[in-house]
């Protein structure tokens, strides 16, 4: 090989950094699902879209196609605790359906507490002066932006 073939040579692929796992966050109502992303090193969350929920099988076609899109090695799915710490009937459907899909798109499901994080999502609407009842699926889409950075700082915090 000549010297000028060995610049022309491709460059090996740039190895993944093992510590940044690629997430998708949910806030998963009865009616509506919040989504949110993380940028490629895992530092900040984004509401990616809300899913209006019709049947399940639509829901995993639509949580299968952002997994797909943006390589989700993980699911963090809020639960949302009582306000005493325990699990209520919510925070059981939440759980029932985060082990459907996470057994449908064969990925790990990880939990975050989503106490008062529609409260927050709300609150960050009315200083932006949007009405938070004209922006329910913005709530959805910001809250599983909380839930996610929670999950991205814990992450961080515990290295």
């Amino acid at each position: 090989m000549t010297e000028s073939q060995e610049f022309l040579a491709p460059a090996p692929p740039h190895p993944r950094t093992p510590a940044f796992t690629s997430a998708l966050g949910l806030d998963v109502g009865s009616k509506r699902i919040g989504v949110a992303g993380c940028d490629r090193i895992g530092l900040i969350a984004t509401g990616l879209t809300t899913i209006e929920r019709k049947s399940f099988e639509r829901d995993l076609e639509h949580l299968s196609q952002l997994v797909a899109d943006r390589q989700a090695e993980v699911l963090v799915v809020g639960l949302p605790y009582s306000m005493n710490g325990t699990l209520g009937f919510q925070a059981r459907q939440v759980q029932k359906f985060a082990q459907r899909v996470g057994k449908a798109l064969q990925l790990p499901v990880e939990y975050v507490d989503e106490r008062l994080t529609s409260f927050q999502a709300e609150e960050m609407l009315k200083e932006a002066k949007k009405s938070p009842s004209r922006h329910k699926s913005s709530i959805d889409r910001i809250a599983a932006s909380i839930i996610l950075q929670q999950w991205l700082d814990e992450r961080r915090t515990r290295k």
